[in-house]
């Protein structure tokens, strides 16, 4: 997920963008993270580079793009727990009229990916946000070599284990 985050990033940095790759607070106890390996690493590695997201972050973007692990073909509860505090600043109209996107991960290929976007997708939509998928104009959707091929609604990854850092495998 981080590394398809990475890549969104670059994609809007490369075409001109201010970009800020940001995180979510993690909420999940310390015994939790510990008895996944790929888990911990993630968290290691990733929470001294990338600063933790705020409600000042979405009230400075002019666009968004939120990537999220599937969870029971739900968005995560880290990522739902910080979009739930952005209720003042949505009250004031301040997400409203946004580009936005949204690109999910599961551990296998029919893991609610499709599900998770479209829950995700309904805070953008009652933010008023524009919603913006990849749709069929882009000809990566047609290449059949990949295996991690976006659909026309956005980008995604399966994220499998023997694809982790080999640190990080169980």
């Amino acid at each position: 997920m981080h590394r398809l985050a990475e890549a969104v990033a670059e994609g809007a940095t490369t075409a001109g963008a201010d970009v800020r790759l940001r995180r979510v607070a993690e909420l999940a106890p310390p015994e939790a993270i510990d008895a996944n390996p790929a888990w911990r690493h993630h968290v290691d590695t990733v929470a001294a580079t990338v600063p933790e997201a705020t409600i000042a972050d979405l009230e400075w973007a002019d666009a968004y793009a939120f990537g999220t692990p599937t969870r029971f073909g739900n968005v995560a509860a880290q990522l739902e727990q910080f979009l739930d505090q952005a209720g003042p600043l949505w009250m004031r109209g301040g997400l409203a009229d946004k580009a936005a996107t949204s690109f999910p991960s599961a551990i296998n290929r029919h893991g609610g990916q499709e599900s998770t976007l479209l829950a995700l997708n309904n805070t953008l939509y009652r933010w008023g946000a524009i919603i913006v998928p990849v749709g069929y104009t882009n000809p990566v959707l047609y290449d059949m070599s990949s295996r991690t091929r976006p659909q026309a609604a956005a980008p995604r990854t399966t994220a499998s284990p023997r694809r982790w850092p080999k640190q990080a495998r169980p």
